[in-house]
């Protein structure tokens, strides 16, 4: 049995929004195709995982001003693709129904659902088994063997990302992936990388200087290129240090089963939200 299930909320939504039809609309209109998706994709991940401990991780900020201040390229191509408006309103709808049903959807002021992620895994102690929701690959370098593993979503459904998943996928061990991704740079996070290191050659170097610290004493770089390895470091690599708790377990967490259902019924989800509390309910037991 999985110990915890983290969960980027963020990141499974917007998935969720693009995968189902926009014509999905609540009874007074509003839309709830993203709502009805990411609840039945997490009763999905609930009933096949059986985790004991489940946290549902928030963007606060998608782009924190201290990570901009980095890298000022970070996420800026995102300024020009607002979040879209027939999912702004759904954002507020899975935050109360996640509460009424008691599950956690936690962010942190000016830190990315990453962050969270990555301090709850951190307090979960290093016996915990944790499997990690999101189709973020930063999360990769949280993976520790098969104790901590991501659920990766991908065409043919979700793949279950290990250490050896990560190696062969990139070349490197997946607590090295953050610095294989600095020095390859990767257009989806406006990171830019190094001129002329592709994959193939920054999967080299990270594991010829087993890891950035060793590339970077090596002496073989330019100082410019340190000074951007070094910024994109502290950009790259999720905050584990902030000041959060763990989530409670499933079966300490209180429900308003009532109260979800009518939310489910007011926004035109009470099937989803009845899937989601009969799996909660059957955790419990």
């Amino acid at each position: 049995m999985t110990d915890w299930l983290f969960i980027d909320g963020s990141s499974l939504i917007f998935r969720a929004f693009h995968a189902l039809p926009r014509s999905i609309r609540a009874p007074d209109g509003t839309p709830v195709n993203a709502t009805r998706g990411f609840l039945d994709n997490l009763s999905r991940l609930l009933r096949e995982r059986g985790p004991r401990g489940l946290g549902v991780a928030s963007d606060s900020d998608w782009r924190p001003a201290w990570r901009v201040a980095l890298i000022p390229s970070y996420k800026a191509h995102r300024v020009q693709e607002p979040v879209p408006s027939e999912l702004e309103p759904q954002f507020p709808q899975i935050h109360a129904i996640l509460a009424a049903a008691g599950v956690p959807f936690v962010g942190a002021a000016g830190f990315e659902a990453e962050d969270v992620i990555a301090t709850w895994t951190d307090r979960a102690g290093e016996e915990a088994k944790i499997e990690i929701g999101s189709g973020d690959r930063d999360l990769f370098t949280l993976i520790r063997g098969e104790r901590v593993r991501v659920l990766y979503p991908e065409r043919g459904g979700l793949a279950v990302v290990d250490d050896g998943e990560v190696e062969r996928r990139y070349g490197v061990p997946a607590h090295l992936y953050g610095d294989f991704a600095i020095l390859r740079g990767d257009p989806s996070d406006g990171l830019p990388g190094l001129p002329g290191v592709g994959a193939k050659r920054a999967a080299e170097l990270v594991i010829r200087h087993q890891g950035l610290e060793g590339l970077l004493g090596s002496g073989v770089l330019r100082p410019e290129a340190c000074d951007y390895l070094r910024r994109a470091e502290q950009v790259v690599r999720p905050r584990s240090d902030l000041d959060l708790e763990l989530p409670p377990l499933i079966a300490q967490a209180t429900t308003d089963a009532d109260g979800a259902l009518e939310l489910g019924r007011r926004w035109g989800a009470e099937g989803p939200v009845t899937r989601l509390l009969e799996i909660l309910t059957r955790i419990r037991s």
